[in-house]
């Protein structure tokens, strides 16, 4: 089943967590999105998908960071683990 352009993003602005933070923008940023989903005009579409990509990454930009660590960051946080602990000895 296709989703519309709305439903994509309010689930992509659930998942960055910014909505209570940034409600102004997350509610643009939907708005937008419904306006693309719209079949009228085709030069409002593509003028609301432009401004959408804009919101979007400026929303993206604002989330905080991801909690999941790779195994990069994970090697990273134990090697600074043992340098503070080597700094307390």
């Amino acid at each position: 089943m296709m989703s519309t352009v709305a439903e994509a993003i309010t689930a992509e602005i659930d998942q960055l967590g910014i909505a209570d933070k940034h409600p102004g923008l997350a509610q643009l940023a939907v708005t937008l999105a419904t306006s693309v989903d719209d079949p009228g005009n085709a030069t409002a579409q593509a003028n609301a998908a432009r401004e959408l990509r804009a919101v979007m990454e400026d929303l993206r930009k604002l989330a905080p960071p991801a909690k999941d660590l790779d195994r990069v960051d994970e090697l990273a946080k134990k090697r600074e683990d043992g340098l503070v602990r080597a700094r307390r000895a």
